[in-house]
């Protein structure tokens, strides 16, 4: 999960909106005010310095009857004619769609995919919980809000990238809502706790089903990788006229947070706090079965007995513990087997989604996409402790991440990466952090596998450095966004801070040099021909006018 940020800023009211209008139908309505660019974004390396963002005050702005000031266009075109242009989406708030099925405010988000709309934006990405969609039972599903959120985008002329989400929302770093997995669901886990992951101490993890019990018909008949694939089936069958059209990628959810992993580190129980290395979650009984299994197969029954006794606990360092140390256990023939079985039926786990996604939305013209976690801290160790517990056999001898994206290549899946923000002389120097040299061995996995790399921001950032980390990340070593760059940027997330006037501005300039390959300049002050909007700020009651119809 990267530490990824859910945090989500609810959408404020719309009093006075009457109707849904494009940028194009609202400059007749709302004036903005010109704010003078007070930096040049340009991509630089980690060795480089960093940005610096001066402070400037607003100039004087008179009344909405004067002469309109615009920049030039914001972006290229989206015809793919641009082929070192990296898109970028914006994600759209956890409580997009309310509990009772409906489109959460609709009146704010028509204003702010306006907003995006007018930046450049390519378009946004929404979760579709499992939790909401098919709460009231088994096969019941209610996409209604979904598909009005479909046309909303349609009507701005933006993409829109739907999330399978078949985990929890809430217990992770910035989740501010709740949405359990559905009712009927939680009724089976109460009968049969062992159907979620588990850690030693015994401390059940209700975010996920437990990969263990894939296989198994303990959803009411039905096995859970069957219960996503019928998920998968309602929403093809719903969405059929705007798949590759409008819905261009369907990401589909492998684990905790929609990421292809295990819940190491858990925040929502206090038992986890960064940076910790985490616990193995291989201790309900479908996963004891398949280790015991494991293990009489090597001809060392003795091995799947039990998990690891000396791996530590959640917030130990990697020398704290016999396991993880410098000569640990995980380098032994013993710890060697373990973590092949731990990482290997995670693989699995994600072949049989991805296997069941690819056979189902073959021919719609949408992308399919998976999510890796961006386990940065401890990488700089010989073990990367946290990234073993979580599924990723990483180590400073072996490459975990080339059989992922192999995996991925396999059945044409981009694989989306987080923490694509982030530099290494950031990061608190006794976590041994490196998300710098982390994003860079993927680049290479995905490369040598054959696969695209698509990003995300792995906290909530508006500055400068961020962006230009990203700039330079989205690019290969040729300058393009074509080998080993990315091919997508999803910017993680739309709330009321984005709309700030610095926030907003660094956006709008972020997302044009995303649209020139990672290339940006100082965009001009002034485009008195008027051939594009600019999205400023106006003072007094036009300030309070635009922000009620812009801020979400």
């Amino acid at each position: 999960m990267t530490l990824t940020l859910r945090s989500s800023t609810s959408f404020i009211n719309l009093k006075d909106t009457k109707s849904f209008k494009t940028a194009d139908e609202v400059v007749g309505s709302i004036c903005y005010a010109q704010i003078k660019p007070t930096f040049s974004l340009v991509a630089k390396s980690s060795v480089q310095a960093s940005h610096v963002l001066e402070h400037h005050s607003l100039i004087k702005v008179g009344s909405l009857a004067e002469k309109w000031e615009k920049l030039h266009p914001l972006s290229g075109p989206h015809d793919g004619s641009n082929s070192s242009k990296v898109p970028v989406f914006v994600m759209l708030p956890l409580d997009t769609v309310t509990h009772g099925g409906n489109l959460n405010k609709p009146r704010a988000m028509n204003a702010s995919l306006m907003a995006l709309k007018s930046a450049g934006v390519e378009g946004v990405m929404v979760d579709a919980w499992w939790g909401l969609v098919e709460k009231d039972g088994p096969l019941r599903y209610n996409w209604e809000g979904y598909a009005e959120l479909v046309q909303m985008v349609k009507h701005h002329g933006l993409k829109i990238q739907v999330v399978m989400s078949f985990h929890q929302c809430g217990g992770n770093v910035g989740d501010s809502c709740s949405i359990p997995l559905p009712p009927w669901v939680l009724e089976e886990i109460s009968k049969d706790p062992d159907l979620v992951y588990t850690d030693r101490s015994g401390r059940r993890n209700p975010e996920y089903i437990s990969l263990g019990c894939d296989s198994m018909p303990v959803l009411r008949g039905r096995t859970p990788i069957q219960v996503y694939s019928d998920f998968m089936r309602s929403f093809r069958d719903r969405f059929s006229d705007d798949l590759g059209d409008v819905i261009v990628e369907v990401q589909v959810g492998m684990g905790p947070c929609g990421e292809l992993r295990y819940p190491s580190y858990p925040e929502g129980n206090g038992a986890w706090r960064f940076p910790g290395i985490g616990e193995f979650q291989c201790y309900d009984k479908y996963m004891r079965a398949s280790l015991r299994a494991a293990a009489e197969e090597a001809g060392n029954p003795d091995w799947g007995i039990d998990g690891p006794q000396d791996s530590g606990e959640y917030n130990q360092f990697p020398e704290d513990t016999g396991f993880f140390r410098r000569e640990g256990t995980w380098n032994t023939e013993y710890g060697q087997f373990f973590l092949e079985w731990y990482s290997s039926i995670l693989l699995q786990h994600g072949e049989n989604i991805l296997e069941a996604a690819e056979g189902i939305f073959q021919g719609t013209g949408a992308k399919l996409s998976g999510k890796v976690a961006g386990i940065h801290w401890h990488y700089k160790t010989r073990s990367h402790a946290a990234e073993l517990t979580a599924g990723y056999y990483n180590t400073r001898n072996r490459d975990g991440y080339l059989p992922i994206a192999q995996m991925f290549a396999k059945h044409g899946v981009v694989l989306n990466f987080t923490c694509m923000e982030m530099r290494d002389g950031e990061q608190p120097e006794n976590a041994g952090c490196s998300p710098e040299g982390l994003v860079q061995q993927v680049k290479m996995a995905t490369q040598a596998a054959g696969t695209e790399l698509a990003g995300e921001n792995a906290l909530e950032r508006y500055d400068p450095a961020a962006y230009g980390q990203v700039l330079a990340t989205s690019t290969s070593a040729s300058g393009t966004a074509a080998g080993s760059g990315l091919s997508a940027f999803t910017y993680l997330r739309l709330n009321k801070r984005l709309f700030e006037e610095d926030n907003w501005r660094h956006m709008v300039e972020f997302v044009k040099g995303m649209s020139e390959g990672g290339r940006i300049r100082r965009l001009p002050e002034s485009d008195t021909l008027r051939s594009d909007l600019y999205i400023g700020l106006v003072k007094d009651r036009s300030l309070r006018r635009t922000k009620e119809i812009l801020l979400v």
